[in-house]
Parts: C-alpha cells; structure tokens; sequence
C-alpha cells in the first residue's frame, strides 16, 4: 500500500497544480512588480470588461518583459522654494560695482580713452636724435633774388607775359551767354497774347555785363511795352550778384521812360532763382519788382516750374496804370519737357491780378483786373 502511495503521488501533484493553472490564466507567469504611484489619481469608472478565458487569451504562458521603471520622484515637490537661500551666497551683493573696473584683456584698455588727444603720438623723431647732423641756417644771398627765379634764366619779360596767360585761360575765362526764359503765346477771355523774356551776359566770373529784355503785346498787332536793361553785374558772393545800370522802356504811345536800375541776382536756399530790383525814372518814380522760380523736377527731363512775379511802387502813376503800395502780381505753373539742356518747350497756366489804384485805372479804359491765361512757349539758351 505504502509502495503504491508513493508511486501515485507524483501523478497526484501534476494533476493538483494542472487544475490550479486552469483556475489562473495567469498562473506561473513572473510578474513584475507594480512602482508605487507618485499621488492618488481620482479614480476614473470604466466599463468593466471580462477576461477571456484562458484559451482564447493571447499571451497565455509568454513570460512578460519588466515594465520601464517610472521617473524617480521630485524630492522637493509641494515645497515652498521662495523662502531658501542660495547655497552658496553672492560676496558682492549689496557693494557698489559702479567705481570698480574690471581688468582688462587689452592692456591699452585701462587707459582714458576720454582724456587723450587726437593729436600725432608722441613719439621721437629725427629732429630729436642726438646724432643728427645740425642744420645750417638760410644763407642771406638766397633771399635776395628775384621773387621768381624763372626771371633770371628767361627773363622778367618773357616770364610776365607767360604768368598772364596762365592767369587768362586759368582763372579769367571769358563767357557769352543768351537765355531766353520765356518764349511764349497766352489765349484767353478772347485776347490771343504773346510775351518774351529773355537776358545775357558776357565776361568773366566777378565782372560781367548783362542785359535784360521783357516784351508782350496780342496778335492783332498791338505791342504794349517793350523793356530793355543794361547792367553791370558784379559777384559777391558764389551765388548772388550785385547789378546797376539802367532802364529803358519803350511804348507806342510815345510816353518812353528812362530808369536806373539797382537790383540782386542769383540763388536762393533750396534753389530759389531770385531777381529783385528797384528803379528810379527820370519823372522820380521809384518802383520795384522781385521774380521768383523754381525747377521741380519729377524726372531727369520733366520739369515743373512756380513761378511769382511781384510789382509795387511809392507813388501813384496814372499814365502808366500803376497803383502806390503792391500795384500787381503774376503766379504761373509750367510743365516743361527738355529735349536737350538748350530746348524746352512747355505748357502752363498763368494767373495775374492788378491792385489798389492799379485796379482803378485798368478798369476805368475799360479792362479786366483779373486774368487767367493758358500759356504755351520754349525755354532755351545758347
């Protein structure tokens, strides 16, 4: 009997842990073991899903890999760290860093850049060498030349004359110069007009003599007034001239007027082309004018031009329908296209208006005070 216990009980055993595995899908698999969670989550409801019988499971008897271990958790989580100090406190907290300097790599650095000169360096040179061989001075017969010693090998003549051209082609170049600003036919309030302005010069860059010519009348033959000035003109500056002479204007009806003239030419700040002058008659009226331009260009050849004319006088004369205080004034705009520095045609408007007494007199014959003309003409010079 004892022999046949012995020999059934290892059957026994297998047939015990065959049942116990039946039970326990899972039985005999190693497990790893599960880290302890860092904090309690809300637990979450899920539907509970059966497990499958273990012989449909999947993984029944695969020994499962350890699962990743998680971070280790933060020892200072939930701690209050504004209040710590650091381990190892600043020395230099609280001094004043502002007079200490810092030592610097460049040994120049250190040096007051501010305070130095910007002078030549300091450094020895020739004239301080102890060696050098001492300079004799100036013998008195090299001083008592000529003052070109050119003059004692070609003569004082010869070398004058050759000094004179130099000067001539050199500094004291001679020029000729016609511009004719306004060229140019106005239509409006049924009168057809025509107009031209125009001066020049000859001489040289201080020195010159310039004349001026204005002129207007209308198609029907009627000429109004003819101007003519001769001037000397002298530069005082690199943009304005100085210039006198006199004035001569001449007029069909016979009352001819002879003026001397003083007046300032050249160019403004922002290149502002200014003629200003005053006139003196033979009759002792004195009036003045001052013209304004200005060239805006919108493209290398496309040239917008201002333009203001402004007429004043001391005294009333009624013969020339001229007002005392600001008699008139003339504003135009002007397009022009240069074809060449020398060619510019140009189309434009222009208004004028007479004031005061000046008004009186043009509208007592019968005029207009007020005129606004369309205006076509050429700009050139040669």
């Amino acid at each position: 009997m004892n022999r046949l216990a012995i020999a059934l009980a290892p059957l026994i055993l297998a047939a015990s842990a065959f049942s116990a595995q039946a039970q326990d899908p899972h039985a005999g698999h190693v497990m790893p073991a599960t880290p302890a969670p860092r904090s309690a989550p809300a637990p979450v409801v899920r539907p509970q899903t059966p497990a499958p019988p273990a012989a449909h499971y999947p993984h029944a008897g695969h020994v499962m890999p350890p699962a990743p271990t998680p971070p280790a958790a933060d020892p200072h989580a939930g701690h209050d760290m504004s209040i710590m100090a650091p381990a190892q406190p600043d020395p230099h907290a609280g001094h004043d860093m502002s007079t200490m300097q810092s030592t610097p790599a460049d040994p120049q650095a250190e040096h007051g850049m501010s305070a130095m000169s910007m002078g030549p360096p300091d450094v020895p040179t020739s004239a301080d060498d102890a060696g050098r061989h001492p300079e004799t001075p100036v013998p008195a017969a090299a001083l008592s030349g000529p003052t070109h010693a050119a003059d004692l090998i070609f003569g004082a003549e010869a070398m004058a004359a050759s000094r004179r051209s130099l000067v001539a082609e050199n500094g004291d170049v001679r020029t000729t110069a016609v511009i004719l600003d306004r060229l140019e036919a106005g239509f409006g309030d049924g009168r057809d007009t025509y107009l031209w302005d125009m001066q020049g010069w000859s001489g040289g860059d201080i020195n010159r003599f310039w004349w001026k010519s204005e002129g207007e009348g209308d198609f029907r033959g009627n000429l109004e007034e003819v101007e003519l000035q001769a001037l000397y003109s002298r530069a005082i500056s690199p943009f304005w001239d100085v210039q006198a002479g006199l004035r001569q204007d001449f007029r069909p009806d016979g009352k001819d007027t002879t003026h001397l003239v003083l007046g300032l030419q050249g160019l403004a700040p922002y290149w502002f082309e200014i003629d200003a002058a005053v006139f003196l008659s033979t009759e002792g009226d004195l009036t003045g004018r001052v013209e304004a331009e200005y060239d805006q260009r919108i493209t290398q050849r496309l040239i917008l031009q201002p333009r203001l004319e402004i007429d004043a006088s001391a005294s009333d004369v009624p013969e020339l329908e001229i007002g005392a205080g600001l008699s008139s004034i003339e504003a135009g705009l002007r397009l022009r296209y240069e074809f060449r520095k020398e060619f510019a045609p140009y189309v434009g408007v222009e208004w004028s208006r007479a004031l005061g007494n000046a008004a009186d007199y043009i509208e007592a014959r019968g005029g207009e005070a007020e005129d606004t003309r369309f205006v076509v003409g050429l700009k050139a010079w040669f």
